[in-house]
């Protein structure tokens, strides 16, 4: 089969399409014909092997695992002998490293759902991390409440449109900050205020929120705590950082700065679960969330969809459509 895949880490350069063995099912796990993947910041955090302190996962010298990707929607092409939920022909999606190829195996147990009935198979790829992620960083690390005012740093990408839409669905008064080119997009998918923070800046705007989720990472910890209540919960999703740290830095500080004060600053790595994903199923199907998909990219053209994705000005999801193995 054909996959990205990388032998030592490195710029979008190290990538390349190649033929790799398709994987073996195992008694419990189902083999998935790949349609559609996506990329996610953690593709190129593995891809460069940074941060530095993250290398014992990555793999110390070289990377453990070649195969690039964590995302993926397409059709069981076959099960093991002990699975029961699922059966060739099923459509599905959810998380495993290694799916931007076009065979992935995954456990029945784990992150594999049936795709929800009214997406293609590249909205659905567009799904598992990035949902995942706004649901979690929403309902149980900020505990969002309905009513309460929600700040979102970041929102025209892939995770912060997802937490613009998930927070509406729980009943939160949402403002929304993002680029001039987003603004409209932004609104269009429920945001009740869209701040352009080539116009505005939100953290002297004297207005206070219950909840921030900070995705951008470019504003400092002061700033967004001028922008919270007194008893306010700020969520740091994502963020720059050194090569030697990364986020965790930002992290660490915030875990020792919660002890101090009334305000709640709490770090937040997310996880792509079955449960979840159910969760998300649920709610795309209702109709309360739509996948926002910037740009597609062909398998070979992985390498420019990863440094479009680097540059940071993904309006949405980038999709990564594969298709049926051509025999």
């Amino acid at each position: 089969m054909k996959a990205i895949v990388y032998h030592r880490y490195g710029s979008p350069d190290v990538l390349e399409l190649a033929e790799v063995d398709r994987p073996a099912v195992g008694d419990d796990q189902v083999l998935v014909r790949v349609h559609a993947s996506s990329v996610n910041a953690l593709d190129w955090h593995y891809m460069r092997g940074k941060p530095y302190i993250a290398r014992p996962s990555f793999g110390l010298l070289k990377p453990k695992d070649g195969v690039l990707g964590a995302d993926f929607a397409g059709t069981v092409d076959s099960v093991g002998r002990n699975v029961t939920q699922f059966q060739a022909g099923d459509e599905v999606f959810g998380g495993k490293f290694g799916s931007i190829a076009e065979y992935v195996c995954v456990s029945e147990g784990g992150a594999v759902v049936p795709k929800p009935a009214n997406l293609t198979f590249e909205q659905a790829a567009a799904v598992p991390v990035a949902a995942s992620t706004a649901l979690q960083g929403l309902r149980d690390r900020g505990q969002v409440q309905a009513g309460q005012k929600v700040l979102v740093n970041g929102a025209g990408g892939g995770v912060g449109t997802f937490i613009v839409q998930i927070a509406k669905s729980l009943g939160a008064e949402v403002t929304a900050v993002t680029s001039t080119k987003n603004v409209e997009r932004i609104r269009s998918i429920g945001a009740d205020q869209v701040v352009d923070y080539s116009v505005d800046d939100f953290t002297q705007s004297g207005q206070r929120y219950d909840l921030i989720l900070d995705i951008g990472g470019n504003r400092s910890m002061s700033e967004l705590r001028r922008a919270m209540t007194p008893k306010g919960t700020l969520v740091i999703v994502g963020g720059g950082g050194g090569a030697l740290l990364g986020p965790l830095a930002f992290m660490v500080r915030a875990l020792v700065v919660s002890r101090f004060m009334s305000q709640r600053v709490l770090p937040f790595l997310a996880e792509t679960n079955k449960k979840d994903l159910l969760v998300l199923k649920e709610l795309i199907e209702a109709g309360k969330v739509t996948p926002v998909i910037d740009r597609r990219y062909p398998l070979s053209e992985v390498p420019e969809a990863i440094r479009y994705l680097e540059a940071g000005h993904a309006q949405g999801k980038v999709v990564i459509t594969i298709g049926p193995e051509k025999k």
